[in-house]
């Protein structure tokens, strides 16, 4: 009886063993990144949830930048491009970075619900307000551009990458700052084209943004 009662137990050992194996390779393959050629269904459903996304650029001798982004102005044209609206802000390195370089990157990740990381690489292009692409995009996916607009950043995917996000922390969505909206106003039209000529013109390092109102 006691060989059988630590056979059984033996057994029951190498089953939890094996359960801990099997559960941490499913753990890690979760982990492991996966790359699209364009984003499917599933990756504009999680992009549509999201409150937030961050555009990174660069030019060759630069600094990097990174802007987080509200996620109402980000729009998905078709599987292997994205758009999002630009408003008014204290500088505009990323359109003086796509005009030097070219490179974009946006990235979206879950604060909240099951986790991820999306990435969408590609090259960007600046289309100004004023310009017949600008007015196109604006009346086929914004049906109006919000006071203090001053471009549409236009991303050609070439890449689609996803990662787990388990070290991303949870927050709870309370909603969006007014203060924009509000700058905005108080500056009306003629103080936001004065502020454009001012602090749109070049970046931080000195690369020409090619906005026409600066």
């Amino acid at each position: 009886m006691q060989r059988v009662g630590m056979g059984v137990a033996g057994a029951f050992r190498r089953a939890a063993i094996l359960a801990m194996v099997g559960a941490q390779r499913v753990r890690q393959e979760k982990a492991v990144a996966k790359q699209f050629d364009a984003l499917t269904e599933a990756h504009r459903a999680f992009i549509a949830q999201q409150k937030i996304f961050f555009a990174a650029s660069a030019a060759p001798g630069t600094r990097v930048n990174i802007s987080p982004r509200e996620g109402a102005a980000l729009r998905i044209v078709d599987g292997k491009t994205a758009i999002y609206l630009d408003r008014t802000g204290s500088g505009m390195e990323t359109a003086a970075h796509l005009r030097a370089d070219g490179r974009l990157t946006l990235m979206l990740c879950a604060v909240e619900g099951p986790p991820l990381i999306l990435r969408m690489y590609g090259r960007g292009t600046s289309l100004f307000v004023g310009t017949d692409a600008f007015d196109a995009m604006i009346t086929a996916h914004y049906g109006e551009a919000p006071l203090g607009t001053r471009q549409i950043v236009r991303l050609d995917i070439d890449l689609v990458q996803t990662s787990c996000g388990y070290g991303v922390p949870l927050f709870e969505y309370a909603g969006e700052r007014p203060s924009l909206e509000n700058w905005h106003e108080n500056k009306g039209e003629e103080g936001l084209r004065a502020y454009w000529a001012e602090k749109n013109g070049r970046s931080i390092d000195g690369l020409d943004t090619g906005f026409p109102a600066a």
